[in-house]
């Protein structure tokens, strides 16, 4: 999917040559008037970044991406106005913002700011899908099994981890072979690189993980 950048400001002017700037340099542009408009046709699964106008009747570029913070969108914003204050600026980059640029905006700067942005968004949406396979993963384990996980990359063998359990040996093989089969992982250090992807910490209840202990 290519990525698209989006355009919201309520200044038609600006809006339109912004848009016919930014096709001629080759990204495609989805243009908005106001930051309801946007999220009502935005979708989270679409590459890109967002161009923001900071004061915008109704919905301000500050409470859009506030809005975007609170349903975890985490895309690149660079916001643009024409009366910036340093501490309104510092809030937004503070908030995730690649940069707070004031009108009229130099053109060089906004394309490589646009290009960092993309950037920056194709590299946390891989990390993204890493992360969601490795707790899809995860997922499948029984507490059981993933308090078994813990106790195996505390690096404790098998009769370590049945006197800590009060179980024997031969269950914590039987349930450390179902933990590594339902994690497609062969060796220690893959298990370990699964949590790690994931970015969970098993030693604690999770509510993506299945409790049933058998």
């Amino acid at each position: 999917m290519n990525p698209i950048v989006f355009l919201v400001d309520d200044d038609a002017a600006v809006r339109d040559a912004l848009r016919g700037l930014l096709e001629v340099e080759g990204f495609a542009v989805e243009a908005y008037d106001s930051a309801t408009a946007f999220l009502q046709r935005y979708r989270p699964e679409q590459p890109g970044c967002l161009i923001l106008d900071v004061r915008m009747p109704g919905m301000s570029g500050a409470e859009l991406q506030a809005e975007l913070g609170a349903r975890r969108i985490r895309m690149p914003i660079i916001f643009l106005t024409g009366h910036g204050t340093i501490p309104l600026s510092v809030r937004a980059v503070k908030a995730g913002a690649v940069d707070f640029l004031e009108k009229p905006v130099n053109l060089d700067t906004l394309l490589a700011r646009i290009r960092e942005a993309i950037v920056v968004d194709t590299r946390e949406r891989a990390v993204g899908a890493v992360q969601a396979q490795a707790r899809s993963k995860l997922a499948r384990l029984s507490a059981r099994e993933r308090e078994i996980a813990v106790h195996v990359l505390g690096g404790r063998s098998s009769k370590e981890i049945a006197r800590a359990l009060g179980i024997s040996s031969r269950t914590v093989e039987v349930h450390r072979g179902r933990m590594m089969l339902k994690l497609g992982a062969l060796s220690v250090l893959e298990l370990a690189a699964i949590v790690q992807a994931s970015g969970l910490d098993l030693s604690s209840p999770d509510p993506g993980v299945s409790e049933t202990v058998s």
